[in-house]
């Protein structure tokens, strides 16, 4: 999704043709994507500030199951030429690439990858949920197998453990040793494939993964096994293991399985994010027919039909037609709004009812839902500090473990060669530190999918982290506290001026701006014979003060004014203090300098109806609550009044905001800044966590940490409660996996720790630390005090259909 994929020409059909039917096995697929054409399937141009060429990928990863899998994949994308960066996650099992299209092209990346023994596939392709599907069956095939071998084992086994000496002759015995052998082996050929695999992976790579130890207890419990079968009179005939063994292949896949289901869960708002747009769209042709094309072939200017139960492909105006349409990710909003001709339409949005013509305004990265996607995709492959922490101790414990295992061996071995081996293999399968690794990412990526499902966009992960050491809060006014929407209540001309002239003046400037000010003053003008007279150029937007530009009027060849549109300050007027009333100006400045007012606009803003509650929620929980206001102080006074905040400041310029905002700071203060994101980028930036209001912000430009697409100020109250709620569930996820490791270690090596019951306690850590993780991905907390739970009947239902 990018700017450029709707001016890149269209790719012959038979390219399109061969990309739908190759399956990833087929090496000319990879070489389709080195198409410039095909680059914007997966990826989008880098940031604004990047060189030219560099392109920022996405791609999903086949075969990747730990934190070491995640690094391994790291170091091979960063050691080919022309890879500038690389960023692995190994919960959400994703990439990001940033490469220079100058030097390399995605198939020799896509090849690094495979060389380290794993796949990748373009993130936003069908062939990766087909991939995905593939690897669930796959999955569920092995574990049914080994738990099928397991029972029939089991059965064999039981006579040997049931018997008194003597019952079972030495024939029967090793008769039903033969029978296990034979019944293992499907379990050691095809369910424990994936550990087999990568562990010699690794070993050709010579590194160490956290599925080797794994292996390597297989191995050596067969080994041992087949050979006490063969040889029953030898060092290893006493015992053998093939229960245990089928035993703990059993319960590891089994928790494997069950932890890729619920990873999946976890990652599920970014996977119906990305999956939210059709794969293809009907466009009308020059002769007036409809004919289907693939989604990134639309161009602004195309008329498409969307069918009733379609997502809507790009952002456009509906031009034939009426429907309802389900905005819920995008605003926040979860009635269906109805949308007729004349009516913007947003790409990600759906059609609820009824088939519309629509046609295209903006495609991929110019749409709202790309830029959403972008931030997604971003805060999805982040690592914050903790996961870090894990990433990097993950593997120098992995090699402890093989020499705790090689050390015990040694120990035993004098007493009993076999039970040696097998303390051996205990302590490689019960100390793998599976759960140490998921502690920290699947717990975030739970809490940043349950805030994007109720529309809050988490655009660093590491913002969680900081957002649950808050202990002050300050607000924004105009678009923060107050509604969104802004209206004009009286307008006071200069003397000699018309009221209509002075406002369509003013639309004229304000047409260009985002700000609620902005918008009302259009507004206002809106159908006024004085909004099309003026033509404005060389405007410019100064943060918390105002507009500036040069205006003449059409169709005259008078020389352009230098007008001033915004407050006070901004336009040099001298305004009364006693007025509570929030007012912008409109004054003209002469090359002398010298400033005329022309007009003052009286505006009128209301108090969010849940803002008192927010505040009073924020003052339950211990924080302080502040607010920052660039308008006037009668007006800021008003409205902290109103919302029962003792702190305010009024005449606040950006810069005043961010002095603020560092005085407390240096008081020891941990600040969250709550702004509506247009003027306040550098309070936004500076504070240690900071939420943007983003219905009229930029969102690919936001300096935010969390971005609130909708207009409820409780889910800022909520997105603090359940920050804190997920670091106290990573710490417990990571206690309990130190705990358990403490635990288990001196009883496996004490020889108290069978293999089987190795794998199951193995298993069951990783499990329970998803299953503590996913808990908050089930709904927003409440605030302090309500009865209810946070979510409305309608919202719960929109959340569940979007999951």
């Amino acid at each position: 999704m990018s700017k450029n994929s709707a001016a890149a020409p269209d790719a012959p059909e038979a390219a399109v043709s061969l990309r739908v039917q190759c399956t990833p096995e087929d090496l000319g697929a990879e070489a389709l994507l080195d198409d410039p054409q095909e680059w914007a399937s997966f990826g989008r141009p880098a940031a604004s500030d990047a060189p030219a060429g560099v392109w920022e990928s996405h791609v999903v990863v086949e075969g990747m199951h730990c934190a070491t899998c995640a690094l391994t994949i790291e170091d091979a994308l960063r050691a080919v030429p022309g890879v500038e960066r690389a960023e692995v996650s190994a919960a959400s099992q994703r990439a990001r690439v940033v490469w220079q299209s100058g030097q390399v092209r995605p198939s020799q990346w896509l090849e690094a990858v495979r060389k380290a023994g794993y796949r990748a596939l373009p993130a936003l392709d069908a062939i990766a949920r087909d991939q995905r599907v593939r690897e669930h069956r796959q999955a569920l095939w092995r574990w049914l197998v080994a738990g099928f071998c397991m029972m029939q084992v089991m059965m064999y086994a039981w006579p040997a453990y049931v018997a008194d000496p003597g019952d079972l002759s030495a024939e029967m015995e090793q008769l039903l040793r033969w029978a296990s052998w034979v019944i293992t082996l499907p379990v050691i050929f095809f369910a424990c494939g994936p550990f087999f695999s990568s562990a010699l992976r690794d070993i050709r790579l010579r590194r160490v993964s956290m599925d080797l130890p794994v292996a390597l207890g297989m191995a050596i419990t067969f080994v041992v096994s087949t050979a006490g079968t063969f040889d029953p009179d030898g060092v290893f005939g006493r015992e053998v293991f093939y229960d245990s063994l089928t035993m703990f292949v059993f319960f590891l896949l089994t928790g494997r399985w069950l932890e890729l289901r619920l990873r999946d869960r976890t990652a599920g708002a970014l996977e119906a994010v990305l999956n939210r747009l059709p794969a293809s769209v009907e466009r009308r042709g020059a002769d007036g027919a409809f004919e289907r094309v693939a989604v990134r072939r639309l161009a602004p200017g195309d008329v498409v039909r969307v069918l009733a139960g379609e997502a809507f492909p790009a952002d456009g105006e509906i031009i034939e037609g009426q429907t309802l349409a389900d905005e819920a990710l995008l605003t926040g909003e979860s009635t269906p709004v109805v949308r007729g001709a004349g009516s913007a339409v947003t790409a990600g949005s759906y059609n609820l009812q009824a088939a519309v013509l629509v046609r295209v305004q903006g495609v991929g990265a110019d749409t709202r839902f790309g830029q959403i996607v972008a931030l997604m995709e971003s805060a999805s492959l982040q690592k914050p500090r903790l996961a870090q922490l894990a990433d990097r101790v993950a593997r120098p414990f992995l090699v402890l473990v093989l020499l705790a295992a090689a050390l015990a061996a040694l120990w035993w071995w004098p007493t009993d060669p076999g039970r040696a081996l097998m303390v051996a293999v205990s302590v490689l399968i019960v100390t793998c530190p599976c759960a140490l690794s998921l502690a920290t990412p699947v717990a975030m990526l739970s809490a940043a999918g349950a805030l994007a499902r109720q529309g809050v966009l988490v655009r660093r992960l590491q913002a969680l982290e900081a957002l649950a050491s808050v202990d002050t809060v300050v607000f924004d006014k105009t678009g923060t506290l107050t509604r969104d929407g802004m209206a004009v209540r009286g307008v006071h001309p200069a003397a000699g001026l018309a009221a209509e002239d002075v406002l369509g003046l003013a639309a004229a400037l304000a047409g260009q701006s985002l700000h609620p000010v902005s918008r009302a003053l259009v507004a206002a003008a809106a159908g006024s014979e004085g909004s099309g007279r003026w033509r404005v150029e060389d405007l410019k937007e100064e943060a918390g003060l105002g507009l500036s530009a040069l205006v003449r009027e059409a169709g005259d060849g008078l020389p352009a004014r230098r007008l001033r549109l915004g407050s006070a300050r901004h336009a040099g007027a001298v305004v009364d203090g006693n007025v509570a009333t929030q007012q912008v100006f409109l004054a003209c400045l002469a090359e002398d300098g010298a400033v005329t007012e022309l007009a003052r606009f009286d505006l009128s803003e209301d108090l969010r109806p849940e803002s008192a509650r927010v505040i009073q929620a924020l003052r339950q929980e211990g924080m302080e609550v502040l607010l920052l206001s660039g308008d006037r102080a009668g007006a800021a006074a008003r409205v902290a009044a109103q919302a029962g905040i003792a702190r305010w400041r009024g005449d606040c310029s950006p810069q005043d905001k961010l002095q603020a905002l560092r005085e407390l700071q240096a008081q020891g203060r941990q600040v969250a800044m709550v702004g509506d994101g247009l003027n306040d980028g550098p309070v936004l930036a500076g504070a240690h966590v900071s939420f943007a209001f983003g219905r009229a912000v930029p969102l690919a430009q936001s300096r935010s940490d969390l971005v609130v697409l909708g207009d409820d100020l409780a889910l800022v109250a909520q997105g603090i409660t359940l920050a804190r709620r997920t670091l106290r569930v990573v710490r417990q996820n990571l206690w309990w996996a130190a705990g358990y490791n403490a635990l288990s270690v001196p009883l496996a090596i004490a020889g108290y720790m069978p293999a089987w019951l190795a794998g199951l306690g193995m298993a069951l850590s990783s499990l329970l630390v998803v299953l503590n993780a996913a808990r908050l991905s089930l709904a927003l907390p409440p605030l302090p005090g309500d009865g209810a739970g946070s979510l409305s009947v309608p919202a719960r239902q929109a959340s569940a259909q979007m999951a």
